[in-house]
């Protein structure tokens, strides 16, 4: 359950191979490992999902040398999707998973022994936009009603945030359809098989150039403000509870570097945003199209400190509990430990 389950706006590349599979996790069957931070220190693994404005902060502190300047050798590990990241830390076939956080809070009221310490991530990464065909006539949440709306999948996040919308619309979210559409969501908003969608970069802009409407961009924070009630904790970073007092130290210098990094974000030109990605993330993608979404997304989707906001954390929670993906009596204050980045 994550943004980045579905591939609809990865940017990978045409030959966007994957280079190592994790051994032992069958659910990262097809997973990648990326780029390895070139500082000797502390070698760890930290899995994540591929979707581009998910993995700028780690990316931008491996190619600008935030890890090796705290001791790390940081292997990043490109998961197919928060759910197989998660599964992954679970299982311990990496030692850090940076997941959404819708991710973290159903794997761990099902009892996953994790806690997340850092935040990368103040914002969900999508929109709620009708296709062009609809653009005149579906004009507000409610209008939804006796409408499809695309989904990546059932109890994805994209699914939870769309059902907490029409929750605080007011409409009966019993009247409105909702199409599974995995990776294939773009082309059938554009084309008109579904009225409206739950999108990300680049699909939202493409989606309006083919002449579509936005009802809620959660990527910008005066739309995030208005429909969520403010951020909305999204990525970040978690470990096994277990292994927490052995790698205190090591917590603190990989939130240390990370704070480095999304300062770096909010102050790196475009160019060098995309600069600091691999390769392997750019052949065959369209660069000049990911610097104008970094340039347009990055103040209002990344925090300049990794400290958790636990008011974001729980509109997320309450997102899910709408939605029916987390019980309402669910106990989830005990996923986060303040302490590394307080």
């Amino acid at each position: 359950m994550s943004c980045c389950n579905s591939d609809q706006t990865a940017w990978n590349g045409k030959d966007f191979h994957r280079r190592t599979v994790l051994k032992g996790a069958a659910a990262l069957a097809g997973t990648l490992a990326a780029s390895r931070a070139r500082a000797a220190g502390k070698r760890i693994r930290l899995a994540f999902c591929s979707q581009l404005l998910c993995i700028i902060p780690y990316e931008v502190a491996r190619a600008h040398g935030y890890y090796g300047k705290e001791g790390l050798d940081v292997e990043l590990v490109y998961a197919r999707g928060g759910g197989a990241a998660m599964q992954a830390l679970v299982g311990g076939a990496v030692d850090y998973g940076a997941t959404a956080l819708d991710v973290a809070l159903t794997a761990y009221s099902k009892g996953a022994p994790i806690r997340r310490f850092i935040s990368t991530g103040k914002l969900p990464l999508f929109a709620l936009a009708v296709a062009p065909k609809e653009a005149k006539t579906i004009t507000s949440i409610k209008a939804l009603e006796g409408h499809t709306v695309g989904i990546s999948g059932l109890g994805n996040a994209d699914h939870a945030l769309c059902l907490f919308l029409l929750h605080q619309a007011g409409a009966d979210a019993s009247r409105v359809q909702f199409a599974t559409m995995g990776p294939n969501l773009l082309e059938a908003l554009r084309l008109g098989q579904v009225d409206a969608g739950m999108v990300q970069e680049p699909a939202l802009t493409l989606i309006m150039k083919a002449g579509g409407r936005v009802l809620v961009n959660a990527m910008q924070t005066a739309d995030a403000h208005k429909y969520l009630g403010g951020n909305y904790e999204f990525m970040g970073v978690a470990v096994r509870a277990a292994e927490m007092p052995s790698r205190m130290d090591e917590m603190k210098a990989l939130a240390r570097a990370l704070s480095g990094a999304l300062q770096a974000v909010q102050t790196l030109s475009p160019d060098d945003l995309v600069k600091s990605l691999p390769p392997e993330m750019t052949t065959g993608a369209d660069t000049g199209a990911m610097r104008d979404i970094l340039a347009k997304y990055r103040a209002s989707l990344y925090p300049t400190t990794v400290k958790l906001d636990l008011a974001a954390a729980n509109r997320v929670a309450q997102s899910l509990e709408i939605a029916g993906l987390l019980p309402h009596d669910a106990k989830t204050s005990g996923l986060y430990d303040t302490a590394i980045a307080g």
